[in-house]
């Protein structure tokens, strides 16, 4: 009987130490090392997972390296800089971008790796840190048939994954999601507080679009647990927000594809995050004159 996989990761954030831990109730062996902050590394450790020193040393001990880290310059470091993860891996590991970036970077690391004889996955996420600890995360994946194949048993034990093509394809259609809930987002909020404004009450507003035309998850899901509920602190940063909204106007350019929506999304994000970066991106909701609670 073979050994089971072992699974290097990198990134013990809000999203990747649910992820990891995920891993290690579906029977996985887990190495990980620390980035700034050794607390999550350590509670990890304390479930049963190998702590090493550095992200080589992971990728070293790994059959499959998963990344989850902000944006494409933490992906290059954690892969290329000095004890990176390229350095530890042999040919024929697979790593496996569970971050949201742009398809042309997944694309551009992907080509990196071929020539060291190591496959390469991205595979971003929706579904926010709850649906990480349950295991049960949206997975968009980008990937040759054969790479898909031996990662996806990995992939199902943090959630669902969807084949969506080749290398670029998942990080594609995850911005696509970005771009959408970006601008829904923006005219729930613009839409609400003129009915706020005209003294309309936005409980009420809300239960009749439920079914109307107007009728969006953001409105029904989101904003009651955040806006109109415990307020802006938690949820998904506007920051984050806005790095997604860059990655997709990024390779919109690369295919000479306008998308002046979106830009105006991200400069409208990018106006209150002055203020509300590290809030959830309902915060938006502010510039039209919503309160705190």
């Amino acid at each position: 009987m073979s050994s089971p996989t072992t699974v290097g990761f990198i990134g013990l954030g809000a999203m990747g130490e649910p992820m990891a831990h995920a891993l290690l109730r579906a029977g996985f062996p887990v190495v990980a090392a620390a980035h700034r902050n050794r607390t999550p590394l350590e509670r990890l450790a304390a479930s049963g997972a190998r702590a090493v020193a550095h992200p080589g040393a992971v990728a070293a001990e790994s059959d499959i390296v998963v990344l989850c880290v902000p944006d494409a310059p933490q992906v290059d470091d954690a892969l290329f800089a000095e004890h990176g993860v390229a350095g530890g891996l042999h040919e024929g590991s697979i790593v496996v971008d569970m971050s949201t970036i742009s398809p042309v970077a997944s694309r551009r690391f992907a080509e990196r790796l071929a020539q060291r004889g190591i496959g390469f996955v991205d595979a971003p996420v929706s579904g926010g840190p709850m649906r990480a600890q349950s295991g049960t995360l949206t997975i968009m994946v980008g990937a040759s048939d054969e790479h898909f194949a031996r990662v996806r048993a990995v992939l199902e034990a943090m959630g669902t994954p969807h084949h969506l093509g080749p290398v670029g394809m998942g990080e594609t259609v995850k911005l696509v999601n970005q771009i959408a809930i970006g601008s829904i987002m923006i005219a729930n909020a613009e839409a609400l507080m003129f009915a706020r404004k005209a003294g309309a009450d936005l409980d009420a507003v809300r239960e009749v679009l439920k079914s109307a035309t107007a009728s969006n998850y953001v409105l029904e899901q989101w904003i009651p647990k955040t806006w109109l509920g415990a307020g802006f602190d938690g949820g998904f940063a506007m920051d984050l927000l806005r790095k997604d909204l860059a990655a997709a106007l990024d390779a919109a350019r690369s295919l000479g594809h306008p998308m002046p929506q979106a830009a105006l999304a991200h400069q409208l994000y990018t106006l209150q995050a002055e203020t509300d970066g590290k809030r959830d991106y309902t915060a938006i909701a502010k510039l039209y004159g919503a309160q705190e609670h």
